[in-house]
Formats: C-alpha cells, structure tokens, sequence
C-alpha cells in the first residue's frame, strides 16, 4: 500500500521558536512569531497541497483557533488537499456535529476528515464544562460515535445512553462521501471504542518495537503515526527519533531528525510494522513542509512506497548543500 501523509496547520501561531531554543526565543532578530491568519495559514495548506501531501491537521483547544471555522476559510483556497478537523465530542451534541460533517463534505467537495479528541488536560475540560474522568470521557465518545455513524448511515436515532441522550435524530441530508474518522487512545475503554466505530487508529511517534507492541488488530482499521519535525539536540530514544520535542513545544510527538535518506529510512520501518499513514510538522511549517516534500517524498516514491496524490510525477531529490 502506498504511504499517505499528512501536514499540519498551527492555528495557534507559527515560529522558529524550536531552532531558537523553545519558549519563545526566536533564532533570530527576523525570527517573529507568525499569526494564524487565513492568508498564512493558506499558504501553507496550498504548498502541503503542491507537494503531495493528502490532508492537514488542525488542532483543538483554547490554545487555538476553533479548527472547524479555521478550515472551512482555508479550504477555499485550496482544491485537493482534506482537512482533518480535530474536535472534542463532549463540547457538541452527535446530531449538531452530524449535520456539521455533511454541510462541510458538501461544501468543501468531499475533503473533511475527522480527528475525534477525547479530551485534553482535565483543567482546559472543566474550563468548557466538562468535569468527568477519563474513563467516562471515553465511554461518553463511544456513545457519540454510535450517534453519528447511525445518523450518517441515514437512520434516525434515539439513545438512551449513560452519557448522552437524543430522541428522533435525523439528518435531512446524509454526508457523501462519509467522512473518515480519526482516533486515539491506549486504555482499555479507548480501545473498545477504536474497535466500534474508527477507521484510522492514531499513535504518537514512539520507537519501532513500542509501535509494533502497541498494534491494533481489529479489522478494517488503518494506522497513522504522528510526527513532529525538529533539531537533534539529545534524547535520542531511536535512531534518527528524539523525544525532546515535547520538552520544547509541550504536547508534541516524538521528532524525526536526520537527513533526507535517514528520515526516509525511519519512515520505512514504521511501514514495515504496517503503518502507513503519517502526520506531520515542522517549525516553520511553510519552509518544513517543502524541506520534507521535497527532500524526502522524491525517496520515498523512487523506492516504490509513495505516489503523489495528484498524480503528478515527483521531483529528483532535493540536493542541499548542508542536508546532513
């Protein structure tokens, strides 16, 4: 199977805050944060388009601009490229977010795919409202996702669940294509959800043999592994993967780090424990994106494992003189 990749779109702002030594330090006097204007963040989502990349993340939290309102501005300056929307399923009501997915899949040409995010720290969850434990957050998404794939399907619903309640649901129009969903999670609970009702198991980017252990087995799910690009700088857990990212950014996978041919070599054995869909980021991400896109994708697609999605043919390896 070919390898799918996706970018990311920083909607809480961009830098070079990782080069210049994390928390706002930036590399250089030109070295300003970027605000997450349309304007920029198309930029970037053209560019991930051009290159081959198949969709961006874009994130949730109060640290970022709403990512539905976000994408749906972006994706008008794009024509290919998806968007894959992360939300949080306790904030909105299964019918609302229902409805919301086929206006956006109609409106945008088929191009949402969806990011379902449990839950973040537990005090940004009580700023919203929400006060259950993980466990029940869990249980309340999989009563959720029951919700929407049976509305999507063009039934309408009633549940009666621990969580979550709705009588007579129904859409008016069901969405087409049905939007891929997205998930996370490592508990027991989270997994029993992943089974029902995912397409797309996500993982963070921990080292082969951790990856390999962790694998889901159920039926019909694909997975993707989320990366961050970033500088060697220690902490190297793998070759070529270093899990100082998080240190600096918070929150963040583990980082590639390399050049071209060993990045693409790193990206081989995770295809070969059977994932074959990435994320990824980088700092800036307009240059990043480009660096990889064009640095690594042209490797990739020489070996067999990568096609751009449009069909156009990739360029020769980039060849820079201080690619280490």
């Amino acid at each position: 199977m070919s390898l799918t990749f996706h970018w990311f779109l920083p909607t809480n702002g961009d830098s070079r805050h990782v080069v210049g030594g994390g928390h706002g330090t930036p590399a250089t006097a030109s070295g300003r944060d970027r605000p997450p204007t349309v304007a920029y963040l198309s930029q970037i989502a053209r560019a991930a388009e051009d290159l081959g990349f198949v969709g961006a993340l874009t994130p949730t939290g109060a640290w970022c601009e709403d990512a539905w309102l976000t994408t749906a501005m972006v994706s008008r300056h794009t024509e290919r490229l998806k968007f894959l929307v992360a939300f949080r399923p306790g904030f909105v009501s299964p019918t609302l977010a229902a409805q919301m997915a086929a206006t956006f899949q109609r409106h945008s040409g088929g191009r949402l795919l969806l990011n379902v995010v449990t839950g973040g720290e537990s005090h940004e969850q009580r700023a919203y409202g929400d006060f259950l434990d993980k466990d029940d957050r869990y249980r309340r998404t999989g009563e959720f996702l029951e919700v929407v794939r049976r509305l999507w399907d063009g039934k309408t619903v009633d549940l009666h669940g621990e969580h979550l309640r709705v009588e007579d649901a129904r859409l008016a129009r069901v969405p087409d294509p049905v939007p891929e969903i997205y998930f996370g999670g490592s508990s027991p609970v989270a997994g029993e959800v992943a089974a029902r009702h995912v397409d797309v198991y996500l993982t963070w980017g921990e080292p082969p043999a951790q990856a390999g252990l962790a694998r889901s087995e159920s039926e019909g799910q694909r997975r993707m592994l989320a990366l961050h690009g970033g500088s060697r700088d220690g902490l190297e857990v793998h070759p070529n993967l270093w899990a100082g990212i998080g240190l600096v950014r918070g929150g963040a996978g583990t980082a590639l780090v390399g050049g071209h041919d060993e990045v693409a070599d790193r990206i081989k054995e995770y295809h070969a424990l059977g994932i074959d869909e990435f994320v990824l980021s980088g700092y800036p991400h307009l240059e990043e994106a480009y660096w990889f896109g064009e640095g690594v994708l042209p490797r990739l697609a020489a070996q067999g494992l990568w096609r751009h999605p449009a069909g156009q043919s990739a360029a020769g390896p980039a060849q820079v003189p201080f690619a280490s």
